[in-house]
Parts: structure tokens; sequence; C-alpha cells
């Protein structure tokens, strides 16, 4: 337990650096984005005078290093700063809305781990038959289909054609009601209320964008499975252990898929990272209110606290789930242990 305390406290020190750097450059590329935001709150009729006036509000007539140091000591006491854009406190925005992304993250890992880890281990075992060309071309497919396209294309199949998923427009139909906000998923919200009708309703809200998101992760963690079955299945230890009379099901799983988890845990923790990042365009394909939908309108508004508040909370999950994984590695292969740097 001593060890495992350590090895998150060195961790957490680790993290320090990195959010400091991610302070200072997030507030830099701010500060460089395109256009004016005194000039876009202002107004298209509004005067020079009224510009000025929005312009000293918001803080911008003051050096950048006064601005930083405004910016810091708000940080510091837990203020994100205000959204202009919503007149709300960014913390407020991103506490509504970060679950809603996360509870679409979640869900898309888990449906593309229950596919690609059987399919790329049944690739391993399996070579030059068709569930490995099945692999190849679902991993093809994956990487190739861009997110947005594939959204658009299984809105157009499913709702419009066919009829079958409810209308892509947020995570609730119009009918519904949200469930008593206790973590913000629908889901666990749904069933924490008793509430099995909204559960349903929320789940055919989450079926099309968690396919979408689903399809492009299920490729890499598929790959990576297959690639690491296949070294694990060559190891000496596997050859050793088929030659003392293990059963095949021992071999493959209790030796083969546990050693070929680490990799396979390492690119889930990718994964996840580029899943927040895609999942821009699959919340304005599903009108879905998450976090990525609120950073490009942000983005859009020249927001400078919105922005640098998602900046600041990406690089947070970041650095957690990071950790996260490190201290997996432990309970994996107990070999590595907590201690190791």
């Amino acid at each position: 337990m001593d060890g495992r305390a350590r090895a998150v406290g060195l961790r957490l020190l680790q993290t320090i650096p990195v959010i400091v750097g991610v302070v200072v450059i997030s507030f830099i590329l701010t500060r460089a984005l395109p256009g004016d935001p005194a000039v876009y709150f202002a107004g298209a009729m509004a005067d020079a005078e009224s510009i000025e006036q929005v312009r000293q509000d918001l803080g911008l007539d003051k050096p950048l290093v006064t601005q930083f140091a405004v910016y810091v000591g708000d940080l510091l006491r837990g203020d994100l700063g205000q959204a202009v854009s919503t007149g709300q406190p960014v913390l407020t925005d991103l506490a509504t809305r970060l679950p809603a992304s996360l509870e679409l993250t979640i869900c898309a890992l888990m449906l593309s781990c229950l596919i690609a880890i059987p399919l790329g281990v049944l690739a391993a075992v399996r070579q030059g038959s068709w569930v490995d060309h099945l692999c190849r071309v679902i991993v093809t497919a994956g990487v190739s289909l861009p997110t947005f396209f594939t959204g658009i294309l299984l809105v157009y199949v499913f709702y419009y054609l066919l009829g079958w998923a409810p209308s892509p427009l947020g995570r609730l139909d119009f009918i519904y009601l949200d469930p008593p906000r206790v973590t913000g998923f629908h889901l666990i919200d749904s069933l924490l209320a008793g509430d099995t009708e909204t559960f349903w309703a929320a789940a055919r809200q989450l079926t099309l964008p968690t396919i979408t998101l689903a399809l492009f992760t299920l490729a890499p963690i598929a790959r990576m499975t297959r690639a690491a079955m296949l070294q694990a299945l060559s190891s000496d230890y596997i050859r050793m252990a088929r030659a003392a009379g293990l059963s095949r099901r021992k071999v493959l799983f209790g030796y083969g898929l546990r050693n070929a988890l680490l990799p396979v845990v390492t690119t889930l923790g990718m994964v996840f990272s580029f899943v927040l990042g895609a999942i821009v365009l699959v919340e304005k394909v599903f009108a879905w209110p998450g976090i990525g939908s609120y950073a490009v309108e942000a983005l859009i508004a020249s927001d400078y606290a919105a922005v640098q508040g998602f900046v600041l909370t990406m690089a947070l999950l970041f650095v957690t789930l990071n950790l996260v994984i490190d201290l997996s590695y432990a309970l994996i292969d107990p070999r590595i242990g907590f201690g190791a740097k």
C-alpha cells in the first residue's frame, strides 16, 4: 500500500510542470486567435466607444502580463472565469457538458473493446482465415472513414430511410424530461431514479453516436491486440506452456492474452485521448450538448475564458488517464510494480 501511495504521489508531482505548461500555452494561443472578442460581443451595430467599453469590461485593455497574472490568480482560487458567450461561469458550463461527452466516450470505448479485443485475439490465433481478413477490413474501414461521414451515413440509413433510430437531436427526445441530476450520466441517473422509460430513451439516443465513435476506435485496438497476441504466442514461455501439456484455454487466455494486454491498455489510453478530440465532429452531427461543441462555439466567438477552461480540463483528463494507465500496468503484470518509473 505504501508503494502504491508513493507511486501515485510521484506521478502527481510529475504532472505539475505539465499543468503549468498547459496554462501558459493555452493563454498564449487564445490571445493569438484571429478576431477581436470585444468587437464580436459588442455587436454589429456598435461604435468604437462601445467596443472600447466592452474591451475594458473584459479586461482586454490591460497588458498581457497583467492579464496572465489575473488569470493565474483566478485559477488558484478555482475560478476559470466567465464565459461571455453563455453568460455562465466556465466551471458551471464544463460541469454541465462534460458528463455528456464522457458518457458518449465511455460507451463507445466499451463497445469497441467488446468487439475489437476478441476480434484481435481470433485474428491472431487463426491467421489467414476469414476472421483475420474481416479484422483487416474493419481496421481499414475504421481508419479510412471520417467520423462525420460515418455519423451522417448512419443517420441517413437508420433514421431517414429505415426510421429505426430516434432523431439525432441531443441526449433525449423532446417528449422526455432529463432525469434528476446526480452524476450527469443520463443512463445512470435514470436508473437511480427508477425511470426505466427514460433510461431506454437515453440508450436509443446514444446508439448511433456510440457506433460512430466505436467504428473509429476499434480499428487501432483490434490491430494492436492482434499484433500483441502474435508476439505473445510466438514467445518461449508459450511454447514451454504447450510442451508442459497445459490446456489451450489456459495457454491462450492465462498466458498469451494477459501478456498481450499491456500494449492494448496503452493503446486504449491513446485512443481515449483521440476520441476526446474527434468527438467534436460527432457532437456536431448529432447535436450532442457536450464539451466538444462547447469548445467550437467558444473558438468561433473568441471566448478566451471558455477556450482556456476547455484546454485545461482536457489536460487534467489526460493526466488522470495516464495515471490510471500507469497504475493498471502493475495490476496486469505484477513484475512491473507500483514503484516503476
